[in-house]
Order: structure tokens, then C-alpha cells, then sequence
């Protein structure tokens, strides 16, 4: 059976649709925001670049994930200044004595709210010498159990998303063969992209496959929704006034 053109759906059917695809694009451009203040400045410098992508996962082989941190997703939690003493410690071979005289006490100002066994937080204990040394060897990138864990949540999450958005499109008037290609490349870009999340882990090249696939996945988001809002409230029927 034919599917009624999305103009041709009752009142309450249109503001149904129009709700939904609305939050979702707003939820999107959420994650968006999300994304740019957590990634940027990992690699040290203003902005949001394809390296601060490539040192979130591959690391930065040539420091630490302390340090990496501290001048990434955590800087706006402590000062240049205390950031620099620790940096020194870190790089001075970070021998218990220093810890405890100098970095526990900046920690203690700033970080150990959450960074203690007491938050009940899954994030590194920095209340001890033993748990800080966890974070002061080479920064290897997100671990690969955390990347299993964020790949699992998006590709159930965004996979509906895009089921959602894709059942409202559906019913969009198009050539037949680009609304299938705009349906089922959303998908396929949302698997691409996180396979490269694990082989950026491995060679940081594949950082611009992160960022192909996030903007192919976006722009094809962004066409569904308009085009369906275009249609649903702006385009006349031909069998009645939408």
C-alpha cells in the first residue's frame, strides 16, 4: 500500500512528527556542543581540530594521561599556574615526596571532590599516590573498554534516532533513489564512524574518518528533518490544502 505524502497527514499527526524531529534535531545539536567542549584543546591549542580527535583516542605518546587531561576536558577546573607544577612533577619522574608536598594540596583545592573513592564516581583516584600513578605513565588514549562502552550506548541510541527521524522522512515526495541513499547512509556513515574510533586507536590518520563520517551522518540528519518539516507545512497537495 502507497504511503500518504507527509502533507497530506491530519493536523495532530504533523504536530506529532514536528515535535519529535524537532527535539531530535535540538538533541543533536546538544551532542554537538557536547563534542566541541570536550574535545577541544586536548591537543593543548585553542579550538576544536582533527588532532584533538586523534590525541582523544591514540593519546599523546609523548606525555602523559594526567597531563593530557589537565590541558584538555579538565583545564577549566585548575589554574595555568597549578596545572604547570604539576606538569613538572609529572615530568621530573613523579616521586612520591613531591606528591604529597606539592600536588596532593592543588588537588585537594580542586579535583578530589570527584577524584576520591567518596564521589562513587568510575573515574581515576587521584586521593593517593598509588591511584595518581595510574595516570602519570604515557597517555595511550581512551582505553579500548571505554571505547566499547561509549560505540555500545551510541549505536543503540543513535541507531533509533535515526529509525525515528527515517519513519517521519519516509512519507517525504522525493526520487525514490535519493530518499532510500538519504535513509540508509545515516547508518551506514554512524558505523563508519565509530570503527574508526578503534582504528584511530590504533593509527591517528583515521582521525579524519571520525570527522567524514560525523559530517556525512549530520548533514543527512539535517536534510531529513527540514525536508520533512518543508513538506509537512509549507507544500500543497494536489488532493487537498495541507
Amino acid at each position: 500500500m502507497k504511503l500518504r505524502p507527509i502533507c497530506e497527514c491530519e493536523f495532530s499527526e504533523r504536530l506529532l512528527y514536528t515535535s519529535f524531529v524537532l527535539l531530535m534535531g535540538l538533541g543533536y545539536l546538544m551532542a554537538l556542543a557536547f563534542l566541541y567542549t570536550s574535545f577541544e584543546n586536548v591537543d593543548g591549542k585553542p579550538g576544536l581540530s582533527v588532532e584533538d580527535i586523534a590525541e582523544d583516542y591514540y593519546g599523546n605518546r609523548s606525555g602523559s594521561r594526567l597531563e593530557a587531561a589537565m590541558r584538555g576536558p579538565m583545564s577549566g577546573y585548575i589554574q595555568i599556574k597549578a596545572r604547570g607544577k604539576i606538569v613538572a612533577w609529572i615530568q621530573s619522574g613523579a616521586p612520591e615526596s613531591g606528591y604529597k608536598s606539592v600536588v596532593r594540596p592543588i588537588l585537594a583545592e580542586r579535583c578530589l571532590d570527584c577524584h576520591s573513592p567518596e564521589s562513587g564516581l568510575d573515574i581515576p583516584n587521584l586521593s593517593t599516590y598509588e591511584g595518581i600513578q595510574e595516570v602519570t605513565g604515557i597517555d595511550t588514549g581512551m582505553s579500548i573498554h571505554s571505547l566499547m562502552k561509549v560505540s555500545h550506548i551510541h549505536l543503540f541510541g543513535i541507531g533509533l534516532i535515526l529509525f525515528g527521524v527515517g519513519m517521519v522522512f519516509r512519507r517525504v515526495e522525493m526520487h525514490s533513489g535519493l530518499k532510500s541513499t538519504l535513509i540508509v547512509l545515516p547508518f551506514v556513515a554512524m558505523f563508519v564512524d565509530i570503527l574508526a574510533w578503534f582504528l584511530t586507536k590504533w593509527d591517528p590518520v583515521y582521525a579524519y574518518t571520525v570527522v567524514i563520517a560525523g559530517g556525512v551522518l549530520g548533514l543527512c540528519l539535517a536534510i531529513q528533518i527540514f525536508s520533512s518539516l518543508y513538506q509537512m507545512w509549507f507544500r500543497r497537495s494536489p488532493h487537498k490544502t495541507c
